[in-house]
């Protein structure tokens, strides 16, 4: 059987912007605790300016990360892989391990959960990727088929 190329979910714009808010926000700390060391200190203003600075190459450099290195699901012919979900589970697994994938709600949010047959669960919300609801079902479906060794007709 062919293996095909492993699959990446990225994390959605929406939630990129929402981390790179509390980047700034911390940013934002850091200056005024800088500023306020510098004022008690006696410090020169150059120890502000470098921290600054670094503060905004760490923030630029956490964007971009975010939006284009760091993955959420990865999908491969063996099995998948979770990561930057907070109680999402079992992170890991084999297809061969998994019962079905289904759709389901936790307080209100879409979720895919992965139910493996050994009762654990892996629940990921669908708004944290980057991808359609109904494609990222399908997707899985099929990984999912393709590891209990199903092929369509």
């Amino acid at each position: 059987m062919p293996s095909t190329e492993p699959t990446v979910y990225r994390l959605a714009p929406a939630f990129v912007a929402r981390l790179l808010g509390l980047v700034l926000v911390g940013l934002a700390v850091v200056v005024f605790v800088g500023t306020a060391v510098v004022a008690i200190a006696g410090l020169s203003l150059d120890v502000l300016v470098v921290v600054v600075l670094l503060g905004v190459v760490a923030g630029v450099a956490s964007g971009w990360w975010l939006r284009s290195r760091a993955w959420v699901l990865r999908c491969t012919d063996d099995g998948y892989r979770v990561r930057l979900v907070r109680g999402a589970g079992v992170t890991e697994a084999r297809w061969s391990a998994v019962d079905d994938a289904v759709t389901s709600y936790r307080r209100d949010v879409a979720c895919l959960e992965l139910r493996l047959s050994d009762g654990r669960t892996t629940t990921i919300p669908v708004g944290v990727l980057d991808v359609d609801k109904e494609q990222l079902v399908r997707e899985v479906q099929a990984r999912l088929q393709q590891g209990h060794g199903l092929h369509p007709l």
